[in-house]
């Protein structure tokens, strides 16, 4: 099993960029990931990645500026924490359409090794503003403000932003926000996971270890190992958070297995 794994995110770009925008790769099969990778789009202003597809399913969330992702033609205005599902062979791009003001959106792809394939450009376009897809249309567009948000844990409240039943295949993802002392109980998961603070501090306990995370710091935390997130700040705390699977699905166990004062069983080799 690899280990879990923090990176920073203002961490060096990773992947080739279009002019004005630096990819970031938060999580990948370099680390060990299966199934997925995240990272993170900055678009300077008025910077554009052009049309491309990929081979599997993709999720833009929004975190910071105001964006427009086009679809095959068809242009939405995203703002904060908005999130565009885009199915695999969809062409698309995304544009900064801010002259004074930087754009910084997240991707989760259902596949551990990023790529993407440009097509050019697209003769037709039209303009939907704050509109959603239409029904027929590929792609899935959660707004933010009329999301679901439910209450995981005392103070700390969740919303599901894609997954199966928006469309997606082979990953899921959503935002979450904590009050001040709030966590989540030490829990499991069945697939590989990805969380990025996006704002105030969070305290990450992962089998014994501890990390201390703030500012767009990414965990990765692998398929089976106990983890728990609090809120260890003065203010809110804010993540997003992507896993490879379906639909969210969460195993809690004692707390004293995230501490590390209870010894994890180790995995049992296949034969």
């Amino acid at each position: 099993m690899p280990d879990e794994s923090i990176i920073s995110g203002l961490c060096e770009p990773s992947q080739p960029s279009p002019n004005g925008v630096e990819l970031r790769t938060f999580v990948s099969g370099h680390c060990g990931a299966k199934g997925f990778s995240t990272g993170t789009a900055t678009f300077k202003a008025n910077a554009l990645l052009p049309y491309h597809l990929h081979d599997c399913s993709e999720a833009i969330t929004i975190l910071a500026g105001i964006g427009t992702v086009v679809v095959d033609g068809r242009g939405y205005r995203l703002e904060r924490l908005d999130c565009m599902h885009i199915p695999a062979g969809v062409p698309h791009l995304v544009q900064n359409t801010q002259a004074d003001a930087a754009l910084l959106a997240h991707w989760s792809f259902a596949s551990p090794e990023p790529n993407r394939t440009y097509t050019g450009s697209r003769e037709s376009f039209e303009d939907r503003g704050s509109r959603n897809p239409e029904p027929g249309d590929p792609e899935h567009l959660n707004r933010f403000a009329a999301a679901a948000i439910y209450e995981l844990a005392g103070g700390a409240w969740f919303c599901d932003l894609f997954a199966k039943r928006f469309g997606s295949v082979g990953i899921c993802g959503g935002y979450g926000r904590f009050t001040k002392g709030s966590s989540l109980p030490c829990h499991t998961h069945a697939y590989d996971e990805s969380i990025t603070i996006l704002g105030g501090s969070a305290t990450c306990l992962v089998q014994g270890a501890r990390y201390e995370l703030s500012g767009f710091y990414n965990a990765f935390v692998p398929q089976g190992k106990p983890h728990r997130f609090l809120n260890s700040g003065e203010s809110e705390m804010e993540m997003l958070w992507v896993y490879a699977g379906d639909e969210p699905d969460r195993a809690v166990v004692d707390n004293q297995y995230c501490s590390g004062l209870l010894a994890w069983p180790k995995a049992v080799p296949l034969a």
